[in-house]
């Protein structure tokens, strides 16, 4: 199959290593990781490749993101189907599932975290899971009432919001590509001047793995027909659903 895959470059190394083993061929665009703190830029830039994308060329083009600050919602497909995983944001894929994610993040959604893709080119080294921004944790009940409805308001504050010293703690996520660099001494010891809690969690690429491989379940994975466009649904199990231009936009 060939596909056409956008993703953002904090996987470029775990997705070079997928590609490698994979039987089908994909051509890559990668977009800049400071892209996350501009997202209607970011939706820009992909939905510009999504519609610049051949479909006597590719048969369906690939998104290595999440909603990403709700990046994502909005895309529109043209006739070609896109794929992308069912997550909050790119934790859940350097984890290699929802479940994973809720293990290790669940009871502490506001927890900086980082992995070796976040430190390459000096940046940051710890970043915050972007899923208690999404629901709106730090809003009011009213307010949460207001734009989700009362009961999933009730929801999000007696099971999301964070109830412990989770934001003193810092999580570094490593995958394979990164095993050889030994940043985990190096987070660790930038933790300890923070005076942060570190905690090292091993990272799983299967996500990724699926994604190039064309193995999409519905249940990790997100077909975006054509003429659909993504919208958020801001729970923990489909996360992000696809809708009929036509459904959206009223016409």
């Amino acid at each position: 199959m060939r596909y056409k895959l956008i993703c953002c470059d904090v996987f470029c190394r775990e997705m070079y290593e997928a590609l490698l083993k994979s039987r089908n061929n994909v051509f890559v665009v990668f977009t800049m990781k400071m892209s996350h703190e501009y997202p209607n830029y970011l939706r820009e830039l992909i939905q510009k490749e999504i519609d610049n994308t051949d479909p006597d060329i590719f048969s369906h083009i690939l998104l290595g993101y999440g909603l990403c600050g709700n990046a994502v919602v909005g895309l529109k497909t043209g006739t070609i189907p896109v794929v992308i995983p069912r997550a909050h944001d790119c934790c859940t894929i350097f984890l290699g599932s929802k479940q994973s994610y809720i293990r290790h993040f669940g009871h502490r959604p506001s927890c900086r975290w980082t992995s070796g893709g976040y430190m390459q080119d000096g940046d940051n080294y710890m970043r915050n899971s972007e899923t208690h921004h999404f629901l709106g944790i730090n809003m009011s009940f009213q307010e949460l009432a207001d734009k989700y409805g009362e009961e999933n308001a009730r929801y999000i504050i007696e099971t999301l919001a964070p109830k412990d010293d989770s934001d003193k703690q810092v999580v570094y996520i490593e995958t394979p590509p990164y095993e050889k660099f030994d940043l985990k001494k190096q987070i660790e010891n930038e933790a300890m001047k923070e005076g942060r809690k570190f905690e090292s969690i091993k990272g799983n690429t299967r996500l990724i793995e699926m994604l190039v491989n064309g193995r999409w379940n519905e249940d990790e994975f997100l077909v975006v027909p054509p003429y659909h466009t993504i919208e958020g649904v801001y729970d923990n199990e489909l996360i992000m659903k696809a809708v009929p231009v036509s459904s959206r936009t009223g016409n």
